[in-house]
């Protein structure tokens, strides 16, 4: 199995803004869990006139937090949301009516109200002043972002690049601590595939995920998560031909060594790469639409 390079370290105080790299400062939410690692942690970037990327959950203290990041003087101009998950959107709201700043983003939560809906949740609320495509530019004084499309942990996912200093804001696509959760409907790991690859031919330098510490050297570590996909794919074809062709007894075996509790998200991910491999013809399902309780079959070439 591939050695995914995780980078877990990470120092900080909650409610501090901390500045972490020339013309990026971040604060941490103090909402820790095991999806959310040690909070989420809302960007500002620039000076004078800033952009807030992921606001974060709409805790009152946290809101203070980032306002509170603020040099004397200095105001928000724009709102950058990687995507509409509780941990990452809903602070916007708050910011918004304190600032009078526009929020920008692909667009409103997708896939299907109470349908499989990640650990997370969904921010069903948020709707976008300005809607981002991929390539598009966002200019502040002194400092640009460019919106690059990630979909696969969620249909809306959009990564940001501060142009300035080749320093992609990765959301919850790529961090360092984790691989992220793949949860159908609105998780595709084709998507999700795609959008990795995207990311090898670019020229970002660092990464800086909503969760956890900065990735310094991407693209060994994007290379990484592909390959490790490509192998649970791989288990995914050995369980079916050992008789293992029911999601539940796939995640026992291929999920031995992880916690119980995280099962459920776990078989999220193996549906939706077993969804994947429908759709490329390599597994069948005894029903017309996968789920969860579906019977899965290999596909001998």
């Amino acid at each position: 199995m591939v050695e995914i390079p995780y980078v877990r370290d990470i120092q900080f105080e909650y409610g501090v803004t901390q500045q972490v790299a020339p013309g990026i400062r971040r604060v941490i939410a103090a909402n820790k869990g095991p999806f959310t690692y040690t909070g989420s942690g809302t960007y500002i970037i620039g000076d004078g006139e800033v952009a807030v990327i992921d606001p974060g959950p709409n805790l009152p203290e946290h809101v203070d937090a980032i306002l509170a990041g603020l040099k004397p003087g200095e105001r928000i101009t724009h709102i950058l949301i990687t995507h509409t998950h509780m941990d990452h959107s809903p602070a916007a709201a708050p910011l918004k009516a304190l600032t009078g700043a526009k929020t920008y983003a692909y667009g409103p939560h997708g896939g299907a109200r109470g349908r499989g809906e990640s650990e997370e949740g969904g921010d069903w609320d948020f709707m976008p002043d300005v809607r981002v495509a991929h390539g598009d530019v966002v200019e502040g004084n002194g400092w640009s972002a460019e919106a690059v499309f990630t979909p696969g942990h969620t249909s809306n996912h959009m990564s940001w690049q501060y142009r300035e200093h080749k320093a992609l804001f990765t959301g919850d696509h790529v961090m360092g601590w984790s691989t992220s959760v793949i949860a159908p409907p609105d998780g595709d790991m084709k998507s999700y595939m795609d959008s990795l690859r995207l990311l090898l031919d670019r020229d970002d330098e660092i990464y800086w995920p909503t969760h956890g510490p900065a990735i310094t050297d991407p693209k060994p570590f994007v290379q990484a998560f592909i390959t490790h996909r490509e192998e649970r794919e791989a288990q995914i074809m050995a369980c079916l031909r050992s008789d293992a062709r029911y999601i539940p007894a796939m995640v026992k075996i291929m999920y031995a060594n992880v916690p119980e509790n995280l099962h459920p998200a776990a078989s999220r991910s193996v549906l939706a790469h077993l969804e994947h491999m429908i759709d490329t013809g390599r597994v069948v399902s005894s029903t017309e639409t996968a789920t969860m309780k579906s019977l899965y079959t290999a596909v001998d070439n």
